[in-house]
């Protein structure tokens, strides 16, 4: 097997880079973003060969009942901004019939994270006001964690069709912007911890 490690930036999986150069797995740094992950993990993959696309962030929790700290996996993610506005009403981007915003993980039948799934929006714009809040709860009833790369990562992987998986651990809950309730230094910590510990385990 020969995974891709796939991150915003490279903070986020920084104490595992002496690992994975160790053992040869490569990693690619993005950068922030749906159009930056969209178009470095495209150019990648035009040149590279893998056979597993692994993307691993932190991440804020719409659903305040996860913990700061939490490792979760996201199974399934939504372009959450892609579509019209009718007075108050968002139409999504399917029911305008012009194409998806929902994505799902690529099955990797021999491996398993043992994580709780979760589904995800992808945003331009994270959300930090209790109005803006309020409209993707009702939007996506479904939907407790919230990033800005997730959707764009499974679009490439559902379009080249390459198994993939989207790990993430809690930093903050997404609430009116507040860094003195983040966590930052705990959700790197986890990550890092949880994806070692995989790529001991499968590769």
């Amino acid at each position: 097997m020969r995974p891709l490690i796939v991150s915003a930036t490279r903070e986020e999986i920084a104490n595992s880079i002496p690992f994975l150069e160790k053992h040869n797995i490569p990693y690619l740094i993005t950068g922030v973003g749906m159009v930056a992950t969209t178009y470095a993990l495209t150019r990648y993959l035009s040149t590279n060969n893998c056979d597993l696309l692994l993307q691993v962030g932190i991440a804020g929790a719409i659903d305040r009942t996860i913990d700061i700290g939490t490792v979760i996996e996201v199974d399934c993610d939504i372009l959450s901004e892609l579509g019209a506005e009718d007075g108050d009403h968002f139409i999504q981007i399917k029911d305008l019939g012009f194409g998806e915003s929902e994505y799902r993980k690529i099955n990797l039948s021999s491996i398993e994270t043992y994580l709780p799934k979760h589904i995800g929006i992808t945003v331009n714009t994270i959300h930090g006001s209790e109005k803006s809040i309020n409209n993707v709860k009702n939007l996506f009833p479904k939907a407790s964690i919230e990033s800005m790369e997730g959707a764009s990562f499974f679009y490439v992987a559902h379009h080249l069709n390459i198994p993939s998986l989207q790990v993430r651990s809690i930093s903050n809950h997404v609430e009116k912007r507040d860094k003195s309730t983040w966590n930052i230094p705990l959700a790197v910590k986890n990550i890092n911890e949880w994806l070692v510990s995989f790529l001991q385990k499968y590769y």
